[in-house]
């Protein structure tokens, strides 16, 4: 009989709640250098110190890894982290703007999570992963014995049991407040008998990975040297949470001697193409065009941009790099990154550098005479896609979904 796959545990956080902001970090992978320094700056503890280490001069060995374990050990033995006295789950609302203006509130729960692998079929990903940030990850998990940032991962909830238990904590006072990047964050601690309302219900179905591929493979990867580290932080979200977001990815293509004129006869064999008036509102055409259908804009530098709408008698099936299984040859995200992107990419002579947001009107800010050729704007993936995908034990062409608001680091640790 295998272990739960979601337990409570004795989390580990900051003794300064009234600091929290100054404290907590997004995740390792999306913070720049800029982003790093100004984290760091923003307090000695900041998160930041650990999660990107970066030894100071006359470390012995300039080990990174080492240095992260030694500031971890200086913060406890000064008090400034301490353990909670007896196992929990950690609810945590974020509010949030979407681009649109639109506030949200996502509710989820930190919890210690099976650190398996995917044999069981218990943790499905939908993601391939890069062998340089799991050893990077693995050094330094091994170094501080501790999970320092957790996991997105998604519970189906059918009857929505997890859903009305996260949000049902949020009419009692949070046990703490921060605020990351615009992003408000309440955090209540659940212990006690309690926790099982939490985590049985997100124990019943498989859970799904949105976000954090790599550390959870370098978790279970770990488990195996340790059994003691057989289990890892998670974050973990009701796939009917009414504030689940997700956001397209947008592409960004830099690389000259490109010219849409060559691509349009290909183009027009899958889809409708529309030369798009300047004034046209770009997302206001994308929404009505991608109804039912796959839709992308494509903005070139000096213009003219185009509209493309599938044909419904599209010859898709001809297109044998779209996808293996019907999950992924269904995407949106697939169907624009094979015909319409690598169209672009192999237009060209010269070499081509991609750049990728979820901001459309960044990625359109980019597309000007010395800047980026060509920028195609996509609908988001949505989140029962990215489920069947999982299901079929496929993956997602990169950079395909863009959960917002990130969960931040830092709120709560698990030591091993």
């Amino acid at each position: 009989m295998p272990p739960e796959l979601v337990a409570p545990f004795r989390g580990e956080r900051y003794t300064a709640a009234d600091r929290l902001s100054q404290l907590i970090a997004p995740p390792y992978d999306v913070i720049s250098r800029d982003a790093r320094a100004r984290l760091a700056a923003a307090d000695e503890h900041n998160i930041v110190h650990v999660i990107l280490p970066e030894a100071p001069a006359g470390w012995p060995g300039s080990d990174k890894y080492a240095w992260a374990a030694a500031q971890l050990g200086e913060w406890r033995k000064a008090g400034g982290l301490a353990r909670d006295p007896e196992p929990a789950v950690y609810v945590m609302a974020q509010d949030f703007a979407l681009p649109s203006g639109e506030r949200r509130t996502r509710f989820g729960m930190f919890a210690a999570v099976a650190a398996e692998g995917y044999e069981s079929r218990r943790i499905r990903p939908h993601e391939k992963t890069h062998a340089g940030p799991k050893a990077d990850r693995l050094a330094l998990l091994r170094a501080t014995r501790t999970s320092l940032e957790s996991i997105f991962l998604l519970a189906p909830d059918p009857d929505g049991a997890l859903a009305a238990a996260l949000t049902g904590v949020a009419t009692t006072t949070p046990d703490a407040r921060g605020e990351l990047e615009g992003v408000g964050i309440r955090l209540w601690v659940v212990a006690g008998e309690a926790t099982a309302r939490f985590t049985s219900p997100g124990s019943r179905f498989p859970l799904y990975i949105a976000d954090g591929h790599h550390r959870y493979e370098t978790a279970s990867a770990y488990a195996k040297e340790d059994p003691a580290a057989d289990r890892m932080l998670g974050f973990i979200v009701s796939a009917g949470d009414a504030g689940l977001s997700v956001l397209p990815t947008h592409r960004v293509i830099f690389g000259g001697g490109r010219e849409p004129a060559p691509l349009l006869p290909q183009w027009e064999r899958w889809f409708a193409v529309e030369r798009l008036a300047p004034g046209t509102d770009r997302l206001a055409w994308l929404a009505d065009a991608g109804v039912g259908r796959t839709a992308c804009v494509v903005a070139w530098s000096g213009g003219p941009d185009f509209g493309l709408a599938l044909k419904p008698d599209a010859p898709l099936d001809e297109v044998a790099d779209l996808g293996k299984t019907p999950a992924v040859r269904s995407l949106d995200v697939a169907r624009v990154e094979t015909l319409v992107v690598k169209a672009i990419v192999r237009a060209g002579t010269t070499t081509v550098t991609m750049d990728y947001t979820p901001d459309p009107a960044q990625a359109l800010a980019k597309v000007r005479p010395g800047g980026a050729t060509a920028a195609v704007l996509l609908h988001p993936t949505p989140v029962d896609q990215v489920l069947a995908v999982a299901d079929a034990g496929d993956v997602m062409p990169p950079k395909s979904t863009y959960f917002i608001p990130k969960v931040p680091s830092g709120v709560v640790l698990r030591p091993l």
